[in-house]
């Protein structure tokens, strides 16, 4: 199977939230095991996936990231959401859940 396109991803009707982080940043290593609890909390609800900024420079630009970690929700290739910082757990999973199918 041909390896999914990062348009592939975010077009899908699965909410998908991406991790806008770099391997230098401290917050970014925080955010790995929320968001590690979040997926066990999600299933398969929402996906996951985690971009570096210093190896995806242009998809990180395209969004305007300008701080990690950035952290944006989207459901069929639209932006649903976006905060950057480290959030919590409990926080993560109530901002996420008003664009996740029961």
């Amino acid at each position: 199977m041909a390896q999914a396109t990062f348009a592939d991803l975010i077009r899908s009707d699965i909410p998908t939230l991406v991790d806008f982080s770099a391997e230098w940043c401290g917050p970014c290593k925080m955010m790995a095991p929320i968001l590690q609890e979040l997926k066990t909390k999600m299933d398969d609800r929402v996906r996951i996936i985690k971009i570096d900024v210093d190896r995806n420079p242009a998809i990180a630009t395209a969004y305007q990231v300008q701080a990690v970690p950035t952290l944006i929700l989207f459901k069929n290739g639209q932006l649903q959401w976006r905060q950057s910082g480290v959030l919590t757990t409990e926080n993560l999973f109530s901002k996420i859940m008003p664009y996740v199918a029961p």
